[in-house]
């Protein structure tokens, strides 16, 4: 894409996110994600009702009547996206490719947490990590992410989970939110899925094409593997063929729901162009 085109898709997807994010999901959001726990805010004079292990006992002596400490939840998060960027995420065959629809996912959330007042960054990877952009606040922090994710290069290789994941243990010690973005066509670890959402609350979000799922009947022809290169003719007029084919894909879906589920981590499956907002609203309900 050229600069111009680049800067008005920006601007479209910011439109577009902000006024869901604001009308449907910042109050979700807000209340879904705990701090990270409580800090102290200011002391006042004890009112009825108070806990006694509030009391503030160096001031209640000074004073000679009770006051207390008040505290309150510490908000401040971290959000990480941590998005896919093989070949396989650089198509779509309905109003989006995929990566045009990620981008549009995260600046949703991004600009929830920015509304938080939280930090957000960004984390591309394939076969090995591509590109970190450590986390910031504020809306223009957040359009830079979006512009990151578009005009990515998008690469002929395997994407390799276990890569993002491990270097997000590595480097964020501090419990963060982390949402996955890929396709899930490839194979990953699933004790390392296990590790991470056990530090971090994470949510995987699988982008999948209607030609992902099922393909129609087009006669005999080849296929190529975006990310490998492979070739292979296929029989689409065999409806034998065609059934396998959605089968595998969907038996594939399972799995690593499953694995998600079992790791304790969040997992929505969304098809490129749908109302994502829905899907994001009942999983911040939920939490």
């Amino acid at each position: 894409m050229q600069i111009r085109d680049i800067i008005r898709k920006v601007k479209q997807i910011e439109i577009r996110t902000r006024k869901k994010s604001e009308a449907t999901l910042m109050g979700q959001y807000h209340s879904a994600f705990k701090g990270q726990g409580m800090t102290f805010s200011e002391v006042r004079p004890y009112q009825f009702g108070d806990e006694i292990r509030r009391i503030d006992w160096n001031k209640t002596a000074r004073f000679r009547e009770p006051f207390v400490k008040v505290m309150e939840e510490e908000r401040e998060l971290t959000m990480m996206l941590l998005v896919d960027i093989s070949a396989s995420m650089n198509y779509g065959t309905r109003t989006q490719l995929k990566k045009e629809f990620v981008a549009e996912i995260a600046a949703s959330v991004g600009f929830s947490a920015a509304g938080n007042n939280d930090k957000v960054g960004l984390i591309l990877f394939a076969d090995k990590v591509y590109k970190v952009i450590p986390p910031q606040k504020g809306r223009k922090h957040i359009l830079a992410i979006i512009s990151n994710i578009l005009t990515a290069d998008f690469v002929p290789a395997t994407s390799d989970l276990n890569t993002a994941l491990q270097y997000m243990l590595g480097i964020f010690k501090r419990k963060s939110l982390v949402f996955l973005f890929s396709d899930f066509n490839d194979e990953y670890d699933s004790r390392t899925l296990k590790i991470v959402a056990r530090k971090h609350q994470m949510l995987g979000i699988r982008i999948y094409d209607d030609k992902d799922k099922e393909i129609p009947d087009v006669g005999y022809a080849l296929f190529r593997d975006s990310e490998t290169g492979q070739q292979v003719w296929g029989n689409t007029s065999s409806k034998r063929w065609r059934y396998e084919f959605a089968e595998a894909q969907q038996q594939r879906q399972r799995v690593v729901k499953e694995d998600f589920e079992n790791a304790s981590a969040g997992f929505i499956s969304m098809n490129t162009g749908e109302d994502y907002s829905k899907h994001l609203y009942q999983y911040f309900r939920k939490k």
